[in-house]
């Protein structure tokens, strides 16, 4: 059985993509090639369709990451088939609570930066967006810092399905 992940931000063009392309990596070096599933989208569709910004593609290339993509919306009937939700902000997190057709699609959503335990209460990775090179850096530092954590609980429910 695959363990479905979808990672949401604003437009699915920097910070939904970047954690994508990190949690992909992450997957395929923990050996869940085939098991684990990884995928983003975003609230909205003003960029279906594009590629990533371009500085998200810089720096996840300079840091060793492939970033292949095509920015898609997400829709509350992928709820069904996801396992994991994974919200980069707040807003993002209230958005998708409101599409969940039921509570247990509710339960399924989450904020990236829960999963990293030096994060404290400041939960959202912000948008690099209308700032410089430097906002894309801090936000794959988020990504990277939190996909451990994000590793260890895919991982428990992957083992614990195969059992």
């Amino acid at each position: 059985m695959t363990y479905r992940v979808c990672f949401v931000c604003t437009g699915n063009i920097c910070r939904s993509p970047m954690a994508e392309s990190v949690f992909r990596a992450r997957t395929a070096e923990a050996g869940l090639d085939g098991r684990v599933e990884v995928d983003s989208a975003g609230t909205g569709g003003w960029h279906e369709g594009d590629g990533a910004d371009p500085r998200t593609v810089a720096v996840l290339e300079s840091a060793g990451y492939e970033s292949d993509h095509r920015a898609r919306q997400f829709h509350a009937s992928w709820f069904a088939r996801l396992d994991l939700v994974i919200a980069l902000d707040s807003g993002h997190l209230a958005a998708l609570r409101r599409l969940a057709p039921t509570p247990e699609d509710a339960a399924k959503i989450r904020l990236l930066r829960s999963y990293d335990p030096a994060a404290g209460d400041d939960l959202d990775v912000p948008d690099p967006y209308y700032g410089g090179m430097d906002g894309f850096e801090e936000c794959l530092e988020m990504v990277e810092a939190a996909s451990s954590g994000l590793l260890t609980a895919v991982q428990q429910n992957v083992e614990g399905a195969a059992v």
